[in-house]
């Protein structure tokens, strides 16, 4: 279905329906902006739909049924409720067939539309290359100004990078040249340190087996140094010894030799003087008194013969021992090797270094 148009389908009227209060149809269709004989067809079309609402609804607002008795009120109930479904369900295909009947509408103006367009755009192209010819003329010059000197700054471009990439690839010589040179340098110094590191490594073992060899020759010094000592103390102990056996011999000697004497005196005496006992016997006492002090005097001379010894010993014995430990505490100097203990002065000159 096509909806009738007027003479002028740019009019657009107001058009005559009842007033908006008593018809919302006629409100609608006067706010939609249509023209006059759309907007009348549509009135046309749904009118009759509006009474139709406008006299049911009130006779439903009247129709109350409250008893299973009112048949009749139920009756017209069924009746209006038949009529108002046929009337919606129609409604409902009126509105799809207008809808598509619109689609369709469209979709013919739209056709319309473009083919026409398709005509008149390449007349309208034209005509305007005509109208701008000059513009056009010097726009074309001006782009081919353009892709002249892109041209010639694509040549530039094209030169300078031929000329970097040479200069690349001369800086790349230069730098393997350089590079190798650097690396036999790097090997030559290689080489020389490791000589010079073999060199001092042969000087650090001399310097270790001299100070180990001057080590050796002070500890021998020193051990022979101590036997010496030793050999002093032992034979000054045995010439000690010695003496104390002579002191003793001689000790024992001459009491053997005076008891010897005493006896032949004493047989003397008794033989020559028996007479004499009493004399004698005094005489006796008077030798053995003597010879009592002579034996505490030979005891107080061996027992301070014996006491020196026994001094000497010992202070032979401290010497020894303060002897072995400064040999203990000899450092032995890193630089020079000489062998001193800390914190004691150095030895005067003649003096034996330990």
């Amino acid at each position: 279905m096509i909806f009738p148009y007027g003479d002028d389908e740019d009019e657009v009227i107001e058009p005559e329906v009842i007033p908006p209060k008593e018809n919302p149809l006629a409100l609608i269709v006067q706010n939609s902006g249509l023209e006059k004989s759309k907007a009348q067809f549509i009135l046309d079309k749904f009118s009759d739909y509006f009474q139709i609402a406008a006299e049911w609804e009130t006779k439903a607002k009247s129709l109350v049924v409250t008893d299973a008795s009112q048949t009749a009120e139920m009756k017209l109930a069924r009746e209006g409720r038949l009529i108002l479904k046929e009337k919606r369900v129609s409604l409902e295909k009126a509105r799809k067939q207008l809808g598509e009947q619109a689609l369709r509408e469209k979709q013919t103006i739209d056709g319309i539309a473009k083919t026409l367009t398709g005509i008149i755009a390449p007349i309208e192209t034209y005509l305007e290359t005509q109208e701008k010819f000059v513009e056009i003329k010097a726009a074309e010059e001006a782009e081919q100004k353009r892709k002249a000197v892109e041209a010639r700054m694509e040549q530039e471009r094209l030169e300078e990078e031929r000329i970097r990439r040479e200069q690349e690839a001369a800086e790349r010589e230069r730098q393997r040249i350089e590079n190798e040179r650097l690396r036999k340098e790097v090997e030559v110094a290689r080489a020389e340190a490791e000589a010079a590191k073999a060199k001092a490594e042969a000087e650090a073992k001399r310097i270790r087996d001299e100070a180990d060899r001057r080590e050796r020759e002070a500890k021998e010094k020193a051990e022979a140094a101590i036997r010496e000592v030793e050999e002093k103390a032992r034979k000054e102990r045995e010439e000690a010894q010695r003496r104390e056996r002579e002191i003793q011999e001689k000790a024992d000697r001459e009491r053997r030799e005076r008891e010897e004497a005493e006896r032949k005196e004493r047989e003397k005496r008794e033989a020559e003087f028996r007479a004499e006992a009493e004399r004698a016997q005094k005489k006796i006492a008077e030798e053995q008194e003597k010879a009592r002090k002579a034996e505490q005097e030979r005891e107080a001379e061996r027992k301070r013969v014996e006491a020196e010894a026994a001094a000497k010993l010992a202070k032979e014995r401290e010497e020894r021992e303060a002897l072995e430990a400064r040999l203990a505490a000899l450092v032995t100097c890193p630089k020079c090797g000489h062998k001193f203990v800390p914190g004691e002065a150095e030895p005067e000159q003649g003096q034996l270094p330990l």
